[in-house]
């Protein structure tokens, strides 16, 4: 058995991995089916030969997808010495991965920069990471 010492504060880092489920929910479930219908692209077919909408509406859900390894492996990992930044950049990223799909929604894929702030967040992720290894090897 491994015991693990969190700091309390990491509940933080949970809360925003839910807050993240319900984002894919949003993207998923409420937006890209919703758009389905709408558009009447069938499962299993990933995008539209007809509308361009529709495929901005899908790429702005997977492109969240292909990026939540990285950013829950950063959450995870850098909110075990820094809970509460990690946190809150979480949040920016998230913050920044609606106003990102909101602008792709409009149908013009150029919009989708309106969430480019969202990096920002990601960036704060991984030096909270790096912050976290370098202190377990000691190096600082």
């Amino acid at each position: 058995m491994v015991a693990v010492d969190l700091p309390k504060e990491y509940g933080y880092v949970a809360l925003t991995g839910v807050a993240t489920w319900v984002l894919m929910v949003w993207l998923s479930v409420v937006n890209v089916n919703k758009a389905r219908r709408k558009f009447n692209v069938p499962f299993p077919q990933m995008y539209s030969n007809e509308h361009k909408t529709f495929n901005c509406i899908q790429r702005a859900h997977q492109n969240t997808v292909e990026k939540l390894p990285q950013f829950f492996f950063l959450l995870a990992v850098g909110g075990v010495q820094h809970p509460t930044a990690a946190s809150l950049c979480g949040a920016l990223w998230l913050v920044g991965r609606v106003f990102y799909a909101k602008g792709y929604y409009t149908g013009d894929p150029k919009k989708r920069a309106r969430g480019r702030f969202g990096h920002l967040g990601m960036a704060g992720l991984a030096c909270c990471t790096v912050s976290f290894a370098l202190q377990q090897l000691q190096w600082l």
